[in-house]
């Protein structure tokens, strides 16, 4: 069945490469998402009165170095922003596939973003009004589409720019920021670009791809001071 698909795709790219793109992104957007998980155990209580911080936000429970490393609460807005990192990095991937395919899978994971996020509101956030829905729907695009931009010309302009759109993006331009943390993340952002780059089409369209580990692997680099500066210092 493989090898006739393939067949299929090599003589009719354009016709079979959104039906290869639509399954191959559903499994991806999982990988996406998963960093960022979390639960809302009172949500599957009838009865259940859901958590909520001062601002009347929705506190759910999470696992992992971005919520108890970084220190993340687990809300729908976090849990957004950590999957748009990881978006991010497979669509700056995706810009690497044929110009004709390329605008199909970033188009398909974008939309399994959105449908994964409407099927948490649900779930999780007992939003069962669409209106509602759809109000949160279009700020996360908004937000996507800043992320897009910044990220963009953080790769662009170095670690010092890709540093400040995350601390805009993800962790809302806090002053009381952890600059450690912040350097894991760009290391792991720059680690895991890396590995994509030199990851073949197959191997990133076949839906299979994981990221390693998680930005707490670079914390021992992010401490080692860099070639210039150990040179600046012995010359002082």
């Amino acid at each position: 069945m493989t090898g006739i698909a393939k067949k299929l795709r090599e003589k009719a790219p354009l016709m079979t490469e959104t039906y290869v793109a639509y399954g191959a992104t559903r499994d991806l957007i999982k990988e996406c998402t998963r960093p960022g998980e979390y639960k809302i155990p009172q949500a599957l209580d009838r009865k259940g009165e859901i958590p909520t911080d001062a601002n009347g936000v929705h506190i759910g429970e999470g696992e992992g170095w971005w919520y108890e490393t970084l220190g993340l609460t687990p809300t729908f807005s976090n849990w957004a922003q950590i999957t748009f990192i990881h978006m991010y990095m497979l669509q700056v991937r995706f810009r690497m596939f044929p110009k004709t395919h390329a605008p199909v899978w970033i188009q398909h994971i974008t939309n399994h973003a959105f449908y994964a996020a409407e099927d948490r509101l649900v779930v999780w956030h007992k939003f069962n009004a669409n209106s509602l829905r759809q109000k949160y729907l279009k700020d996360m695009f908004a937000q996507w589409r800043g992320v897009l931009l910044s990220y963009d010309e953080g790769l662009i302009k170095g670690d010092a720019m890709l540093a400040a759109a995350i601390w805009r993006n993800l962790l809302g331009s806090r002053e009381d920021v952890d600059f450690d943390k912040l350097a894991q993340i760009v290391g792991y952002m720059r680690r895991e670009l890396k590995r994509l780059d030199n990851a073949t089409d197959d191997e990133v369209a076949n839906g299979q791809w994981k990221f390693r580990g998680d930005p707490g692997d670079e914390a021992s680099l992010v401490k080692t001071p860099s070639r210039m500066m150990a040179s600046e210092g012995a010359k002082a």
